[in-house]
């Protein structure tokens, strides 16, 4: 996608941007929103992303690439409700339904992936060991 976008030497939408670099068209808003991305408006005032900040951010580590296989079963669905950042790691609670599921990640990945109190996103869970008590707690 990189090559074919240098080639052409023309700015992307934020889809297609999203698409090359890994990440959500939203993701892409917020940075923009935040100064963490450049972007042009074209004539219909839509956001387009220039050649040369595709570059730039395709520099980083791409650790979170959409349409990645996981193995993890246990998917939640939901709303973060907060991010607390302290030194190289966050944790991020997301309401997911009736629970509250809380993630210990890195701060990179809060940063990398544009996480704020009331985006959507889904707490993905694999765990080896799980314990089940009935419900009279034995």
């Amino acid at each position: 996608m990189l090559r074919q976008m240098a080639r052409s030497g023309t700015p992307l939408t934020i889809g297609e941007a999203a698409q090359a670099l890994g990440v959500s068209a939203d993701t892409l808003r917020r940075w923009d929103r935040d100064g963490r991305l450049r972007t042009v408006r074209d004539a219909r005032n839509h956001r387009l992303v220039p050649r040369a900040e595709v570059e730039r951010l395709s520099a980083r580590p791409r650790r979170h690439r959409t349409g990645t296989p996981l193995s993890a079963r246990n998917r939640f669905p939901g709303v973060i409700r907060s991010v607390e950042v302290d030194g190289v790691m966050a944790l991020v609670e997301i309401e997911a339904g009736p629970f509250l599921v809380t993630a210990a990640v890195t701060r990179d990945s809060v940063e990398e992936m544009g996480l704020a109190p009331g985006m959507h996103a889904t707490a993905r869970v694999k765990a080896t060991s799980v314990m089940i008590e009935d419900g009279g707690g034995r």
